[in-house]
């Protein structure tokens, strides 16, 4: 781990400290989730802005690596880009999470509608530069890197791409949730809904894609038709979710006992 750090800083010094940043402020978001009070749709409001630090910091560490080998690629302004974007979207987020606002769906007033949609405009400039990032790994040939390595990046970016567009399906509704309005569960720290489709799980699944098929193939699946296979299954697995989303069902049906279980 150490060493993967300390590569980690040579390849990319800007990502690497944002990223750094980034997880520093989620821990404490998430100390604050435990001396706060302040809730947002029936949690506590911070959970928010955990999620989103602690996403950027993994967002930011493996395009830092990915990006370190495309041959000519302006890295510094990849760099700034994401840093400007996705550090706003934090900034505002927490500022709203403090005060106990939605910075999501809020239309409340023309400044926070104006809010919102700059917040979805940040989103999509960085998951376009991104899609260019996984353009160039599709047109580029990388004879210095294992086949099965390149495709399970090819694909991870693929995915991530798909599936943060899916953001726009939750921004059209205004709401995380079908069959509710914006629901949340104290389930664990993603807070998913228990009792209505939740179109943040396959956001999840499908975003983190960019980490879970790259680290899989290198040191699992060290094959090309592995690492494809499972790829396929994965952005399967995240359509699915979508689909039992949309449908207005749970990720889990939950009962109620004496203690809760899933069935």
């Amino acid at each position: 781990m150490v060493a993967f750090i300390q590569d980690l800083k040579t390849r990319n010094e800007t990502l690497f400290y944002f990223g750094l940043v980034c997880l520093g402020v989620a821990f404490l978001f998430l100390v604050l989730t435990k001396t706060t009070a302040t809730q947002v749709y029936g949690v506590n409001a911070y959970y928010k802005p955990f999620k989103f630090a602690f996403s950027t910091f993994l967002f930011a560490w493996a395009m830092a690596w990915y990006c370190y080998y495309l041959p000519s690629f302006n890295v510094a302004l990849f760099n700034w880009t994401v840093i400007l974007l996705l550090g706003f979207e934090i900034v505002y987020i927490t500022i709203m999470a403090s005060k106990g606002l939605t910075s999501h769906y809020n239309l409340s007033s023309p400044f926070y509608a104006t809010m919102f949609s700059v917040m979805a405009l940040a989103a999509t400039l960085v998951t376009l530069y991104t899609a260019y990032v996984g353009f160039l790994f599709f047109s580029q040939s990388f004879p210095d890197l294992p086949s099965y390595y390149v495709w399970a990046i090819r694909l991870g970016i693929l995915i991530f791409v798909v599936f943060s567009f899916e953001g726009f399906v939750m921004g059209s509704k205004l709401s995380h949730t079908v069959g509710a309005i914006n629901d949340n569960s104290n389930w664990f720290i993603v807070g998913w809904s228990k009792k209505a489709g939740d179109l943040r799980v396959s956001h999840f699944i499908g975003m983190h894609a960019l980490q879970v098929l790259p680290i899989l193939s290198f040191y699992v699946f060290k094959n090309s038709k592995a690492t494809i296979f499972v790829s396929i299954l994965y952005g399967l697995l995240a359509l699915m979710t979508l689909v039992q989303a949309l449908q207005g069902k749970p990720l889990f049906t939950f009962k109620q006992g004496k203690n809760e279980t899933i069935r």
